[in-house]
């Protein structure tokens, strides 16, 4: 039995973020490549060796877009980053929102 600020006894209620959670549950669904879900932040990335693949990952992009406005939980497309791994990397421009999306070399 947990203790609330004012020192009572809290004989029920939910963990810290658990509703948050389910409300982001189906974020991923029709999402082709990787995603990493944690509280608040949404990491997306694969392995692109060609135009289709990356077609594929804006292709991710504009759906979790859709999810976001379908939801009313709107990324901030402004910290919205791209990362290029790879000497070979062809460092394909990515949108969020119809706005290009920053490249950055570290996180």
């Amino acid at each position: 039995m947990a203790a609330s600020q004012n020192g009572k006894a809290v004989l029920s209620g939910v963990p810290h973020g658990s509703v948050f959670l389910i409300y982001i549950n189906d974020l991923d669904c029709g999402i082709t490549d990787w995603i990493l879900k944690f509280a608040d932040d949404t990491k997306i990335f694969g392995t692109l060796c060609d135009i289709h693949q990356r077609r594929k990952l804006q292709d991710d992009l504009n759906a979790l877009f859709h999810w976001s406005t379908e939801w009313q939980m709107l990324f901030n497309v402004d910290k919205c980053k791209v990362m290029h791994f790879g000497k070979h990397n062809a460092h394909y421009d990515y949108t969020l929102n119809n706005k290009s999306l920053v490249k950055v070399t570290e996180e």
